[in-house]
């Protein structure tokens, strides 16, 4: 199996797309926070948000490299009832946030064929990448990430252009862009954890990483820095030539690109390029995160937590197909939710889950200070508690931004905390039917 496993570069890339896929999906934080706003929110965010995570994951996937990654964390450290909440909040999580990458998909296609998407034909397409997805990931881990270096590849040349052009063409001295018509600082933060969210994802593969321990703090770093880039250069490329913040949409890189081109042409062929550039992006993200959450199902099968057909494999290339089939049913049931509720509930419950992967770290470190562990983070146990307090004081902030975002009949907030709560009697139940079996067990004995 080795021949299918992942090395440094493939790793780089699929985590990049985890976490990134480009500039794709930051448009709105432009549209609430101005051009001033974005370019702080998405130089400080990754400082308070996605370094502290990277951190913990080097740490944790280098000493723990097996498959399920933080949910194999969560309960060598606190015992199987928080490694089950962990699973859960990851899994609930990913019905809503793998919900987001059709959408962007899809409203990248309404940009460049509006009659396409209208109606119903939008979850139509966004099931169709589901199970187009799914079907490639059968292929393995391998075949993932080389195909998401492909990718990255191809993402990068229409946005060289518009970079390019955009310095060429800065607005004169004293003619800055207006600022935005309905400030929301709290929502570009949120959006921009959003962009930023997803390095501890690619733990759960780590039974399929070549040499994890070296591989994964290498990937993390390398990754981190791809993305900041990725997001600063553009926008502050486009902040140079005076456009308007609000004409800024979710999906509208395409439009960005029609109003600072002075040819119409030129800038109607680079809005091609843009809309299917966030068509492959959104399919490259959504194809990573396929291959990362998918592995969840797998091990808490094998654990006893869900029934023994998820963790049954693809023989030829050991993928755990009955899992992927299963994320794939349940992530089609959210498409037709917005682009805001969605990250809304995904950034709560995701948010919870990173803060328990928080607590291993610590907890590891107290119960099990022999750990071998490749890479560290610095500063001994006050440092690995003092890296979860910023994501903290971000989540708490997300918390009171949305929690009164409507969902249908209820706040956002509220369905969120009933899913938690749904976590732990699921856990309490499967508990009671895990230990009557027990019970017949040794009574046929």
């Amino acid at each position: 199996m080795k021949r299918h496993k992942l090395t440094l570069i493939p790793l780089l890339a699929a985590t990049y797309f985890i976490v990134g896929g480009w500039p794709y999906g930051i448009e709105d934080i432009v549209s609430k926070a101005g051009y001033s706003g974005a370019i702080l929110i998405l130089l400080i965010t990754p400082l308070v948000w996605s370094l502290p995570t990277a951190l913990m994951v080097s740490e944790l996937a280098s000493a723990l490299p097996e498959e399920g990654g933080f949910y194999v964390w969560a309960r060598r450290a606190m015992g199987p009832f928080w490694g089950f909440q962990e699973a859960w909040l990851s899994l609930v999580a990913s019905i809503f946030d793998m919900a987001l990458y059709p959408t962007l998909f899809v409203a990248y296609l309404g940009h460049f064929a509006p009659g396409v998407t209208s109606g119903r034909r939008g979850i139509v397409i966004g099931a169709v990448l589901i199970a187009a997805c799914a079907a490639w990931n059968l292929l393995g881990a391998r075949v993932v990430g080389v195909s998401s270096v492909v990718m990255t590849i191809v993402l990068l040349g229409p946005f060289v252009v518009l970079v390019a052009y955009a310095l060429q063409h800065r607005a004169a001295s004293g003619n800055g862009a207006a600022p935005p018509a309905h400030v929301d600082i709290l929502g570009g933060i949120l959006v921009a954890m959003w962009n930023y969210m997803g390095w501890d994802n690619a733990s759960t593969i780590a039974g399929e990483v070549d040499r994890p321990q070296r591989t994964y703090p290498l990937a993390m770093l390398g990754a981190i820095a791809l993305v900041v880039l990725s997001y600063e250069i553009p926008v502050a490329a486009v902040a140079s030539t005076g456009l308007d913040p609000n004409r800024w949409t979710t999906g509208g890189w395409a439009d960005v690109a029609r109003a600072i081109f002075r040819q119409p042409i030129a800038g109607e062929s680079l809005a091609v390029a843009l809309t299917a550039g966030g068509m492959v992006a959104a399919a490259g993200t959504f194809n990573a995160l396929t291959l990362t959450l998918s592995r969840l199902p797998a091990v808490m099968a094998g654990d006893g937590f869900l029934p023994a057909i998820f963790a049954r494999r693809y023989a030829r290339t050991g993928t755990p197909a009955i899992a992927i089939a299963a994320c794939a049913s349940a992530w089609v049931l959210c498409l037709g939710l917005s682009f805001v509720k969605l990250v809304v509930l995904d950034v709560l419950l995701t948010g919870l889950s990173i803060l328990l992967e928080f607590a291993s770290l610590v907890a590891l470190r107290i119960r099990e200070p022999e750990l071998q562990r490749p890479y560290r983070v610095p500063g001994g146990l006050f440092g690995t508690i003092a890296i979860g307090v910023p994501p903290l004081a971000l989540l708490v902030l997300a918390v009171i931004r949305n929690r009164t975002e409507p969902l249908g009949p209820i706040s956002a907030l509220s369905l969120g905390v009933a899913l938690i709560v749904a976590g732990v009697a699921a856990y309490w139940a499967g508990a009671r039917v895990r230990q009557r079996k027990v019970n017949e067990s040794r009574a046929i004995e």
